[in-house]
């Protein structure tokens, strides 16, 4: 039976500890330096980064200033949200600068 992740004994801390290790060292430098800029510049909050990005797009004011990738981080972004939901975790406490 598998264990799940919103247990709170050992086994399931250990699995979850395992799963966020796996995939923070799966990151890519890219995601790696969003999970940052999540960090320092928008209260370790995606939707303000995502609000940014997307108004560049659009024409809007923006603050956040990317290079030419805005589609690829959004979906960097979209997933790396996805997993801290499922996991109840902050990756910026597992990504350091």
């Amino acid at each position: 039976m598998a264990e799940q992740v919103g247990n709170t004994d050992k086994g399931s801390e250990a699995a979850v500890s395992k799963v966020v290790s796996d995939f923070v060292n799966g990151l890519s430098d890219e995601h790696r330096m969003l999970v940052v800029l999540k960090s320092q510049l928008y209260d370790d909050m995606w939707e303000p980064m995502l609000d940014d990005l997307r108004n560049r797009l659009s024409g809007k004011p923006y603050i956040f200033k990317l290079a030419n990738r805005i589609q690829e981080d959004i979906r960097r972004i979209e997933q790396m949200q996805e997993f801290e939901s499922e996991n109840d975790v902050n990756l910026a406490d597992y990504v350091k600068v």
